[in-house]
């Protein structure tokens, strides 16, 4: 009899096992469908990664990272297919969320948000799909993806302040005599720069993507592996002041015979891996191993009712996914009309006079074919050093050709950026904000204002004129921008001349608001 019990209550486990491992294989497989589809609609944004990764040696550790993140979830294949699909709406919401921020950057041309989001919508279906269970066991690989976004130049500035500060301190320290001019020094035996190469973004962002996987694959505790990532993040950092200051001690000791060309970046990366190999060998006298994870023997079945949920989930995804697409096809399809040619003219400032042969000290570069409108200006009856004013107008935006595109040398090959801030400055209409950057070429320095017009609002906050711009081109609004530039010259032992650029923005901005107003509005 007890025989008889034991076996009625194995068989509906065994009959049920085939068709709940079916169901499950169903779901996966609609979970890959709909993560196939989101690459394919949003291949452009995701085929820019590629590019980037080709073209700049601080990214091309993309090409490592995609296929790293699929092995890693390969091998939680077993324990996925034990998983019951449990479909989230949280999922979806998420991917709507991600859907409206891609098409926000798509309008507004910022590639770095695109791109995040588009690779975020990849983990937003995991969870839609299959639900929290597996975006827990594929937590790594979802978040290691992230790290083939090519990211990180917001933080270009601040590691080559710190870099040049570390060198400077570091030969003050040796006793070698320096001079230091922003991000440049002077030493008896030559002169340096630490430019974006110097930095030390590659080495940071390598040793973090090594850093990370080194710490998922060989620790188990939340603790070691976070230790282990603040060590990749901070090393390299002072790594790379170290190694700057070698380089500029081994070209100063050698009369700069050494460490001047090529071999410069062969001693960096030489160096780099050195620290690399010992950062992972200390962290591997702390190496722990997960312990095994047993796969169950009996699946859980998923039921035709999870099966349908997946189905559904993934059918939803894909109809979100492709909402976002067809609305930025929509806010593009005025990109390429052509607007009519102005050409710029503006009457001089009150008290201002414009010199007619005078030679611009600096030309602002800009991208697409704005009407410009280009002057120099001295005071009446003052000999105080001209006040150049530039303006670029665009009608309307598109791709490439816009207020605020990415530049290779946003100031020109002559001069280079030595500081910058926001300034404010009083005028007669009241308060206003400008960017404010101070270049430098040899003992030449010049001041530079800037501050942009977006769809008639006058702002020095490039977000908000990306805002804006998203704004007017997903709602059919004016999208003109204008590009407002003051400068003077001077020498880099007198004072800047804020106070004449503040008296000639009194005068101009007037004039310049009053003749935009006149413009024709691109929507």
């Amino acid at each position: 009899m007890s025989l008889l019990l034991d076996q009625a209550v194995r068989l509906p486990d065994a009959a049920v096992l085939p068709h709940g491992e079916h169901r499950r294989q169903a779901a996966l497989a609609a979970l890959l469908l709909a993560l196939a589809v989101v690459v394919l609609l949003y291949h452009a944004t995701f085929w820019s990664m590629v590019e980037l990764w080709a073209r700049s040696q601080t990214f091309a550790h993309g090409f490592l990272i995609v296929p790293i993140s699929c092995w890693l979830a390969w091998r939680q294949r077993a324990h996925l297919t034990a998983l019951a699909p449990q479909p989230s709406r949280q999922g979806l919401l998420l991917l709507g969320a991600l859907g409206l921020a891609w098409l926000l950057a798509d309008a507004a041309n910022v590639p770095v948000v695109e791109q995040t989001a588009a690779t975020a919508m990849l983990p937003a279906c995991v969870l839609a799909i299959l639900g929290w269970p597996a975006v827990r066991l594929l937590a790594f690989p979802l978040a290691y993806l992230f790290l083939a976004v090519p990211f990180g130049e917001v933080f270009l500035e601040p590691l080559i302040d710190f870099t040049a500060a570390f060198t400077v301190t570091a030969l003050q320290w040796t006793g070698v005599p320096v001079y230091r001019d922003g991000n440049n020094f002077s030493l008896p035996t030559g002169n340096w720069s630490v430019v974006e190469a110097c930095s030390g973004l590659r080495y940071l962002i390598a040793a973090l993507a090594l850093g990370a996987l080194y710490a998922h694959v060989h620790f188990h505790s939340t603790r070691r592996r976070l230790a282990v990532m603040a060590a990749a993040l901070l090393v390299p950092i002072l790594a790379n002041g170290v190694r700057a200051y070698l380089i500029v001690m081994l070209g100063h000791l050698s009369n700069m015979r050494l460490a001047v060309g090529v071999d410069h970046l062969i001693y960096g990366w030489l160096f780099f891996g050195v620290v690399v190999v010992l950062l992972f060998w200390l962290a591997a006298r702390w190496r722990e191993l997960p312990p095994p994870r047993a796969v169950p023997s009996v699946y859980p079945d998923a039921g035709m009712a999870g099966m349908r949920a997946a189905i559904r989930a993934s059918v939803a995804c894909l109809l979100l996914a492709s909402l976002w697409p067809a609305l930025a096809l929509a806010s593009h399809r005025h990109d390429g009309a052509a607007m009519p040619a102005t050409v710029l003219a503006l009457p001089d400032p009150a008290t201002w006079q414009r010199l007619h042969d005078a030679a611009p000290a600096w030309q602002a570069p800009y991208a697409g074919t704005p009407a410009r409108f280009a002057a120099t200006y001295a005071r009446q009856g003052d000999e105080g050093a001209p006040v150049g004013l530039q303006l670029h107008w665009y009608a309307r935006q598109a791709r490439d050709a816009e207020l605020l595109t990415h530049q290779a040398l946003p100031y020109g090959a002559r001069w280079m950026p030595l500081a910058q801030r926001v300034q404010h400055v009083s005028l007669a209409s009241g308060a206003l904000d400008v960017r404010e950057s101070v270049l430098g070429h040899g003992g030449e320095r010049l001041l530079v204002w800037r501050v942009y017009r977006q769809g008639g609002i006058v702002t020095a906050r490039p977000a908000l004129v990306k805002l804006l711009l998203a704004q007017a081109k997903l709602l059919g609004m004016r999208q003109d921008g204008a590009d407002i530039i003051v400068f003077a010259a001077y020498d880099e032992l007198a004072p800047p001349p804020r106070a004449r650029l503040q008296a000639f923005l009194r005068a101009a901005m007037p004039v310049i608001e009053r003749r935009l107003q006149e413009l024709p509005h691109g929507h």
